[in-house]
């Protein structure tokens, strides 16, 4: 039978909780809702009034992963949705503003991916992001490098950055920016990558092409396009094992010199989220915003 829980007055189906979703450690559905409702004022802050993309993966890592933009089927109708204009024509996204729609997403088993605008401005860019991936043998120790080397770059531009783990292989650097269309952004973050593959010589890419990256990182500036999504800061990821895209100091970052330093499972968030607050909280105020060189 499936427990029904009330989440702030919403009836909520809890199902399959005693089911192991990450076989590597045995962390089960019950625990992967545990963690999203334990830390989920860090993270509904990172979700407000942004259309949410679902990488679900109801079976674990590994079984089906698919990606879903449109409202699922059976989206309880107090879920707030919105229309987003698309290239084939307006789609119908949800967006999580609360903690009952929140349990209600990760019941679907899913990772958080947002657009860098907010639904009321589509295609208007509040956020800068930069994808450091690694190509093997490079690991995130090499991103880091690069990430500092961003960090510099964007200063230079009077941009401040903010990194977290990707949950994955590598870094996320991030800047809050005044509103500004996504292609413009798009632009600049392109012209920073291409920098970076010049000063970072031989250890840095920015074209996408598989056989140029082994051993690089590849700076992926491409998911400031208006239609792409970025994991969000506190999702759990569908990995082998239950690890979290999470912030990191710019001192993690610049004594890291072994790839385990910058991993973070579920059972870490709460306490570094004690120990310093969201340290992307700057991303959420508009006064710590700055206008891209023009």
């Amino acid at each position: 039978m499936t427990p029904i829980t009330e989440v702030e007055g919403r009836r909520l189906a809890l199902s399959n909780l005693e089911k192991v979703l990450y076989p590597a450690t045995g962390f089960t559905k019950g625990e992967l809702l545990h963690y999203y409702a334990t830390n989920a004022g860090a993270l509904l802050a990172h979700l407000h009034d942004r259309p949410l993309s679902f990488l679900r993966y109801p079976d674990g890592p590994d079984g089906q992963v698919f990606f879903a933009k449109n409202v699922p089927p059976g989206t309880p109708s107090w879920v707030t949705t919105a229309e987003v204009p698309r290239s084939e024509g307006p789609a119908r996204m949800v967006i999580v503003q609360d903690l009952a729609s929140l349990m209600w997403a990760a019941n679907l088993v899913t990772e958080f991916h947002t657009h860098q605008w907010r639904i009321e401005t589509p295609g208007l860019a509040d956020r800068m992001v930069f994808d450091l991936d690694p190509g093997a043998p490079a690991t995130v120790v090499e991103c880091c490098e690069v990430a500092l080397w961003l960090r510099e770059r964007l200063a230079a531009d009077g941009i401040e950055a903010y990194a977290k783990t990707s949950g994955s292989k590598g870094l996320h650097l991030l800047a809050g920016i005044e509103p500004t269309p996504s292609e413009d952004v798009s632009a600049y973050a392109k012209k920073l990558a291409v920098e970076a593959e010049a000063a970072l010589a031989g250890r840095v890419t920015h074209r996408m092409t598989r056989s140029l990256r082994p051993g690089k990182v590849f700076v992926d500036f491409s998911q400031n396009a208006a239609r792409k999504t970025t994991a969000t800061a506190y999702t759990l990821r569908a990995r082998a094992e239950p690890s979290v895209s999470t912030p990191v100091t710019w001192d993690e970052v610049a004594d890291c010199n072994d790839p385990g330093h910058l991993v973070f499972l579920a059972a870490d968030i709460e306490p570094r989220l004690e120990r310093y607050g969201d340290l992307l909280a700057p991303l959420l105020d508009p006064g710590h915003a700055r206008a891209l060189p023009g």
